[in-house]
């Protein structure tokens, strides 16, 4: 039992590649059958890394997305998937509740959308090629269409139906390893023919082993023929990539004698031009297409680039043609009209086509179209995934989903008011009411209120629990609180209301007025009642007045008042006309004072009165000469009452 688990820990040692599989992990390989759950995301996974084939040196680790069904190298590659199309879409579809599509279908998806999805970018570059909006605008448009999609569903045929359900890898399994442990290869790399007979795969499998190829060291000259070969090319925002790889690895020993496995690039080319519009997003002949052609510095240079580019990718197309001619596959990433037909379009000398058996879409997403985005897309198609699963534990799940699922989702009930009784709803009509009239200080017609509903002298606000019914919660209360005599003195004199009652704070009616004139109220009530009415000690009302004596106090008060104002304004008018005289004292000895002065510095009273006015407005100025009439008015008066 050891020994078989150690020698599965040798063959999953390092990363697997596709064209050189160990013979003893292929002798014993077969094909997983469809009903086992290994199509559903795994729970741990190993992955072969992105670096170069290395068997000796490579860590296989865990890091998987079981929502987008992949499955990652290091926790880099899995945050970078995170910030994807992909990712996203798949997110907000799931929010939706529409169906998440794996790699394959959503590039598929993508492709069949006019405008290209900008993705993540590549590291090595520092503009952006698409703004934020431009590739949410179109993870929108894709979620609307599989909603419809979705809605439609009902009407495909079992063929339609299982076509969405195919997956882009196929598992295969071996005795040598766990139960739980399936081996995954993408369905992209089997020619059509290959793909119709699902029987035959392990074969072909095994007749795609190839022998590497041997270097003794750098300095060697490489061979001519590197045997079977692949073409891949993006093309997208103005960047294009494309790139020529042998299937063949190539084994190169370094110091130590250690040997190396990477890929071998037989050609590689990268273009870039400005095409793309920064602000808005999308290619210039697509802006021109919807909306006119434009007139810019800007859009002449971008469709001088879309021109210049198209020429260079099909004059890069024809030098390699000799080399895609004989690629055995043909992977191409192409979004949007304008790119395609750069790509695929008639023109003298064309290399690719659209009908072509070879071409293919990548099976999952990419990001710019980049010389590293190339050789990392290479090396996912290339590895091999292992996935290791609990098939019984996923079995038990999918069981408990589809009972989960099949029952009927009943909505949780929502809560309900509870219903008031009718005395509750008459409290709450009588307190909107009466509130409503002691605010406007309407006495008469809070009186009549009170008499034709018959309210209790106790009555108090409904619901008590009321933030505006805590601090006042009876009539009185809130009257005495609002400072108004007239209602206080109504409302216990006529009303009967009971003055003893008390808030939620232990203050009775007495104790919320503000002012002198609602507590005389009080102590007029008291006397007008008698001591036998109400207990005014626990009201809290001190000794009764009759009316006849707050009227005489508040005339004595008023009298008193006015002597006050009287006395105050007599001294400040002898203030005044002691200022008055000792200013014109002051000015006559001015003018009685000895020594002569020159008779050019004496001014005349206009040409004091124009420096007195410099700088003022016009009616600063016109209260000033108002003030200066009443003043020499008031001297004439005062000279006539002295003579």
């Amino acid at each position: 039992m050891a020994s078989n688990r150690s020698q599965s820990e040798d063959l999953l040692k390092g990363p697997l590649y596709v064209y050189d599989l160990p013979t003893k992990l292929l002798s014993n390989l077969t094909l997983k059958s469809n009903a086992q759950p290994v199509a559903t995301p795994p729970t741990e996974t190993v992955a072969a890394p992105i670096e170069p084939y290395d068997r000796e040196t490579a860590i296989p680790t865990s890091n998987s997305c079981t929502l987008c069904q992949t499955s990652f190298q290091n926790v880099q590659e899995h945050r970078e998937h995170a910030r994807s199309d992909h990712h996203r879409y798949n997110v907000k579809a799931q929010l939706r509740g529409n169906r998440l599509l794996n790699e394959a279908e959503f590039t598929k998806a993508i492709g069949e959308i006019d405008e290209s999805i900008s993705g993540s970018e590549s590291s090595e570059s520092d503009e952006a090629e698409f703004e934020p909006h431009a590739s949410d605008s179109n993870l929108v448009a894709l979620l609307k269409r599989q909603a419809k999609i979705s809605q439609d569903g009902d009407e495909a045929t079992p063929e339609e139906k299982n076509a969405l359900n195919r997956q882009p890898i196929i598992w295969f399994s071996n005795p040598d390893l766990p139960k739980n442990t399936a081996l995954g290869v993408y369905k992209a790399i089997f020619s059509n023919e290959e793909q119709q007979e699902p029987e035959h795969l392990v074969e072909s499998l095994r007749k795609k082993q190839l022998e590497p190829i041997k270097r003794v060291n750098n300095t060697d000259k490489a061979p001519l023929n590197y045997g079977p070969h692949i073409f891949m090319c993006m093309i997208g925002g103005g960047h294009f990539a494309a790139m020529i790889i042998a299937l063949a690895p190539e084994v190169q020993k370094r110091q130590g004698g250690v040997e190396e496995r990477q890929a071998k690039v037989l050609a590689h080319k990268t273009f870039h031009r400005y095409t793309t519009r920064r602000k808005q997003g999308g290619a210039q002949s697509a802006s021109d297409a919807a909306k006119g052609a434009a007139h810019s510095a800007g859009s002449s240079l971008r469709r001088y680039n879309e021109a210049a580019l198209e020429n260079d990718i099909r004059t890069l197309l024809k030098d390699w043609k000799a080399m895609i001619d004989t690629a055995q596959l043909i992977f191409v990433r192409a979004t949007g009209n304008t790119n395609r037909k750069t790509l695929f379009s008639s023109y003298e000398g064309q290399v690719l086509r659209n009908n072509d058996p070879r071409l293919r879409s990548f099976p999952f997403s990419t990001r710019r179209a980049t010389q590293t985005e190339l050789m990392r897309s290479f090396k996912e198609l290339t590895r091999v995934k292992v996935s290791q699963i609990d098939e019984a534990a996923l079995a038990a799940a999918q069981e408990k989903q589809r009972e989960t699922s099949a029952k009927p989702v009943k909505p949780a009930p929502q809560p309900k008011a509870p219903k008031l009784s009718e005395e509750e709803e008459a409290a709450m009509l009588h307190t909107s009411q009466i509130q409503a009239l002691i605010r406007r200080s309407k006495a008469p017609a809070l009186l009549s209120y009170i008499s034709n509903n018959a309210i209790s002298p106790s009555f108090r606000f409904f619901p008590a629990d009321a933030l505006q019914n805590h601090h006042a919660p009876t009539p009185l209360h809130l009257a005495a609180n609002s400072d108004s005599p007239a209602l206080v003195i109504s409302l216990i004199t006529k009303a009967k209301l009971d003055p003893t009652l008390k808030n939620d704070e232990g203050k009775t009616p007495f104790d919320l007025a503000g002012d002198r004139a609602t507590r005389d109220a009080f102590r007029v009530a008291r006397h007008e009642l008698g001591e036998s009415a109400w207990d005014w000690e626990a009201a809290h009302v001190p000794s009764p007045v009759s009316q006849a004596e707050v009227s005489q106090r508040q005339a004595k008060e008023k009298e008193e008042a006015a002597k006050e104002e009287a006395s105050r304004r007599k001294i400040e008018i002898e203030r005044l006309r002691a200022e008055e005289a000792a200013n014109a004292a002051a000015v006559e000895k001015r003018r009685n004072a000895g020594g002569k002065k020159l008779a050019s510095l004496d001014k005349t009273a206009t040409e004091k009165r124009e420096d007195e006015m410099r700088g003022m407005t016009p009616e600063m100025r016109m209260r000033l000469e108002r003030e200066r009439r009443a003043r020499a008015a008031e001297e004439r008066i005062r000279r006539m009452q002295g003579s």
